[in-house]
């Protein structure tokens, strides 16, 4: 049972009782469970640049890592006014053509893949933890375990391609510091939802941290967060217009103009040219992939986040 804010069997059977809700302009249809069983595995892994291989704990490592250098954790959508779909067919088909996303779609996503390539993989209710909020399971994230694999059939792993700045290669469920290239994490079990995971991020991340449940999630689980985190004027994805990509050496973000190196430097991005040239090179977003308007619209605001942000004196980085 999850005793922990956010999460609760009568939100759960609410939400598939009513898998329509409007917020305001935005109308949100159909975000369920995947309607489709039916995706393009061989056009996804060639996204990822991996080939088809059968389970096993290398085969799991090199998907991870490619996708999280790969597909980035990106907000665009947001930017433009749009609640995207939760249906993890619809992000699998979106991802497999160029795109990124954010936990929900990316690791939505991934785990339709895993599943498709025979692996055992759950999807958890979780909440980020951002800098100065407090912890708990408030489903503003989706993370993954897989169990069963062949060299460790005991052994469950914490998978998470949606966490931005988090994690490269899966974790083992054990308590422990993890080091993964400039960054050191931190497994043990959550204080606030017995039988759970808490993971610590790095000190220089993001955020504080994550929590999840035991609990097997069903994706209309997260309908109601991603209504809110995709509308609500306080929701950080509304605020700032940010990618993130991973690698084994650090983290690649760009938040409105700023582009940073962790380890490394901040450069602000002052021509829409050098912008756009930042978003296709560094997180692999063809710039083809919205219109002229689009592309005028993203600019802009993320012109106006940064002036906005430079005159509070802070950077606001969205904690979902």
């Amino acid at each position: 049972m999850v005793t922990s804010p956010g999460y609760g069997r009568d939100r759960r059977y609410r939400l598939r009782e009513n898998p329509e809700l409007s917020v305001g302009a935005a109308t949100v249809v159909g975000m369920g469970n995947s309607s489709s069983e039916h995706v393009d595995v061989p056009a996804y892994l060639a996204r990822l640049g991996v080939e088809h291989e059968p389970p096993s704990l290398g085969a799991l490592f090199r998907l991870h890592t490619a996708h999280v250098e790969r597909v980035p954790y990106e907000d665009l959508e947001v930017q433009l006014g749009r609640v995207t779909s939760l249906d993890p067919a619809v992000s699998f088909d979106r991802i497999a053509a160029g795109r990124g996303g954010y936990c929900y779609h990316l690791n939505g996503a991934f785990s339709v893949l895993l599943k498709a390539l025979g692996y055992q993989v759950t999807r958890h209710p979780g909440g980020v933890q951002g800098h100065g909020e407090t912890a708990g399971i408030h489903l503003n994230h989706l993370p993954l375990t897989v169990t069963g694999l062949p060299e460790a059939p005991d052994v469950g792993w914490l998978v998470d391609v949606g966490l931005g700045d988090g994690i490269h290669e899966p974790l083992p469920l054990r308590e422990g510091e993890y080091k993964q290239g400039p960054l050191v994490f931190r497994l043990r079990a959550s204080e606030i939802t017995p039988g759970g995971w808490r993971f610590d991020h790095d000190p220089q991340g993001s955020f504080d941290g994550m929590d999840f449940a035991p609990e097997t999630a069903v994706m209309s689980d997260f309908t109601e967060k991603h209504v809110e985190l995709s509308t609500a004027e306080t929701s950080g994805f509304v605020r700032t217009l940010v990618l993130q990509r991973r690698d084994a050496d650090g983290v690649d973000s760009l938040r409105a103009l700023t582009l940073s190196r962790l380890p490394g430097v901040k450069t602000v991005l002052e021509s829409p040219a050098d912008w756009w040239t930042a978003i296709e090179d560094v997180f692999g977003v063809p710039r083809g992939e919205f219109t002229g308007d689009e592309q005028d619209t993203l600019w802009r605001q993320a012109v106006s986040q940064h002036e906005s942000h430079v005159a509070e004196g802070s950077e606001v980085l969205p904690s979902a």
